[in-house]
């Protein structure tokens, strides 16, 4: 009889999961269907599907960065701020560097160059050959005023073959390759 009761359970559990993956209630099965609407453009839903896998497993960083990217296309800085903050503080160094890159980059996006700066620098200083830091950090330093500083960052971002330092230098300031040689 116990037999027979357990193979039960196991048939309805599996029906169950069938039907809808998401009943499982895993992180990661949150977090797979939370991908692939996010992948189709159902940015909303991919932002809740992500929310039930930090709902199950807290220290998610994956979940916290895909949120944030979601967040972030959809426009809502302050959100994605947050999330990027938790990949920041939870994360192993590269997701750190990576959380900081993307949060900088949302500061950028909002207009806050200032603020942006400091996580360029951030993450620079855990991975030092990350040229689109190097590259977004031109950017808002050259939004504050900083020109030395900016063409400096492009001219680092290109040495790292950042395409878009490179084709900015070729565009405004002709001589570059000579120069870093």
């Amino acid at each position: 009889m116990k037999r027979h009761s357990t193979t039960l359970v196991l048939a309805i559990a599996g029906m169950v999961a069938a039907v809808d993956p998401c009943l499982a209630d895993t992180a990661s099965t949150w977090f797979d269907s939370g991908f692939s609407r996010h992948k189709a453009g159902d940015l909303k839903e991919a932002v809740r599907l992500y929310s039930k896998a930090i709902e199950n497993d807290e220290k998610f960083v994956m979940a916290y960065q895909m949120r944030a990217a979601a967040w972030q296309r959809l426009r809502q800085f302050s959100r994605a701020i947050d999330d990027y903050s938790m990949v920041i503080n939870i994360g192993e160094p590269s997701f750190k560097a990576v959380g900081y890159l993307n949060r900088g980059i949302v500061k950028n996006m909002a207009g806050h160059y200032s603020e942006a700066i400091p996580d360029f620098s951030l993450a620079i200083s855990i991975d030092r050959y990350m040229g689109p830091a190097y590259f977004h950090r031109g950017i808002a330093r050259s939004k504050t005023g900083d020109q030395a500083g900016n063409l400096e960052d492009f001219m680092q971002a290109a040495r790292l073959g950042d395409l878009d330092a490179e084709h900015w230098l070729d565009a405004n300031n002709p001589g570059w390759r000579q120069a870093r040689k």
